[in-house]
């Protein structure tokens, strides 16, 4: 590493073309801010009372079946709706809105309602990954669907609602922003070099080695050179692919060992239930050719100090760019460094 890169210095997200302040020397600074109370992690294989167990209704009397690997389903509060008639509004060219239809999917990972992701076993993670698969399939069969966005929000600190592991489905008619970021980056990149920019990215990691976490058969999990949070990481396909479709058997099984490793490192750096937001980015559907588009998966996690203290992204960050205080490089070593053995496993 060059030696600057130990003062405050700026770096570049090659995916969307901005900037990340990283100040090292602040990690020195003592904490008086806010402590979050961690939640009990106490759940029972069963609870009657949630939403998402087999069996049990939801909020609009719907039963639940007796599923026995995951299930998935028409979220009940849907933020985007099929049948939304199309509108648009334009005054003078400044006040400016226009219908978005969609349709929003739940996903149950398991039935059991004490577990998470790194607590499931690897043929129940392939079984998430093989219906990640299938409902992409499905709504892009419908033609005004333009994205699918896949994602899972962990823990209450990140806004779940509901402590049974789950997470999301949002199909949409139009590109969402970090979409329209990101495809600007990979169609720049791949007109001036006819090759993917995450394949000439790894290439460079994998050679540095400062920012590797997982290395395996065909995915990579590291800390990209441009994190913005504390213990961010990106997930990528070593072959080329533009969508989750695009995966054989055999990368679907290395993706669930993947999830498993990277969350149960996670896990262990606090010995907490480590909470987090992620989701895949792969090339929009029903839009022609998108060959440009390298699929990868991003995990954005609050924690910073400790199980109970998080990065807020506020002032300067919501105001010019953001910032982080523990470089990639420290939160890489970091990860590295963790068992993969789950710690309430010892």
């Amino acid at each position: 590493m060059l030696s600057f890169l130990d003062q405050p210095h700026t770096r570049v997200n090659l995916l969307t073309g901005e900037k990340i302040l990283v100040s090292p020397h602040r990690s020195k600074r003592p904490w008086q801010g806010q402590v979050e109370d961690l939640p009990a992690d106490n759940r029972p294989e069963y609870d009657p009372k949630c939403y998402l167990c087999p069996g049990n209704s939801r909020a609009d009397g719907t039963q639940n079946p007796d599923y026995k690997e995951s299930f998935v389903f028409v979220n009940d509060f849907s933020a985007l709706l099929a049948e939304s008639p199309n509108g648009t509004y334009n005054e003078g060219d400044l006040l400016k809105a226009e219908t978005e239809r969609g349709i929003c999917k739940v996903i149950s990972f398991t039935p059991r309602h004490d577990l998470t992701l790194p607590e499931m076993d690897l043929p129940a993670i392939k079984a998430v990954v093989d219906l990640w698969q299938h409902e992409f399939q499905e709504l892009s069969n419908t033609e005004w669907i333009k994205y699918i966005q896949i994602f899972e929000n962990k823990g209450a600190i990140m806004g779940c609602s509901n402590p049974h592991p789950h997470g999301q489905i949002w199909a949409q008619s139009s590109l969402p922003v970090e979409i329209e970021k990101e495809a600007l980056q990979f169609s720049k990149y791949y007109r001036a070099h006819a090759k993917s920019l995450l394949s000439a990215y790894l290439e460079i990691e994998l050679v540095k080695q400062e920012r590797i976490i997982i290395d395996n058969t065909h995915f990579v999990a590291l800390v990209p050179f441009w994190a913005s949070w504390p213990y961010e990481t990106l997930l990528v396909s070593k072959r080329h692919v533009t969508n989750i479709l695009e995966f054989t058997e055999e990368e679907k099984e290395d993706l669930g060992k993947t999830l498993q490793e990277l969350t149960i490192r996670y896990d262990n750096i606090f010995q907490t239930s480590f909470p987090y937001s992620a989701g895949m980015h792969q090339a929009p559907v029903n839009s022609g050719d998108q060959q440009e588009w390298h699929w990868h998966l991003h995990f954005y996690p609050p924690l910073l100090r400790s199980a109970s203290v998080k990065k807020f992204m506020v002032g300067y960050e919501m105001l010019a760019n953001p910032q982080r205080d523990i470089t990639p490089e420290f939160a890489a070593e970091v990860l590295r460094k963790q068992s993969t053995t789950h710690y309430k496993k010892k």
